[in-house]
């Protein structure tokens, strides 16, 4: 039975992996990440997990916003394992952090998605998310 929990450091190994399914190597700094999030009182990792396999993992921030009335959660990672695809994992994933983004207060939800990722869009879109006009970004030396 597939059930949906906060990740833990023995997770790293999992989630490092899934994570070079997306074509990033964390393998060397894995567990002080996930530790921090652990620790971080406005973010969340949640994992998919069905019979001990890791399957999906999403990663959120909550942010607090100043002019607005409510606040809003940001999908900063999020994975299904390439083989479990089209299974109903990711929106089981989605489902969790939205609810969790609602009993936070948040009144939406953001994803960065690079526009590679054309799979990924269009999951995005078939779970109602709309596309934002521009993103901008500094990459800090």
């Amino acid at each position: 039975m597939m059930q949906i929990r906060n990740a833990q450091l023995a997770d790293a190994g999992a989630v490092a992996e899934l994570l070079a399914q997306l074509d990033y190597s964390a393998a060397g700094f894995i567990h002080e990440k996930i530790a921090a999030l652990l620790r971080h009182p406005d973010a969340q990792l949640l994992v998919a997990e069905q019979d001990g396999d890791v399957l999906g993992f999403i990663s959120l921030h909550f942010i607090p916003q100043i002019a607005l009335a409510g606040d809003f959660c940001r999908v900063s990672y999020f994975c299904v394992d390439s083989r479990q695809t089209s299974q109903g994992i990711g929106k089981l994933l989605l489902d969790h952090a939205e609810q969790l983004a609602c009993e936070r207060g948040c009144d939406r939800m953001e994803v960065h998605c690079h526009s590679r990722r054309i799979k990924a869009h269009r999951f995005y879109q078939r779970q109602a998310y709309l596309e934002s006009p521009k993103y901008l970004m500094k990459i800090l030396d």
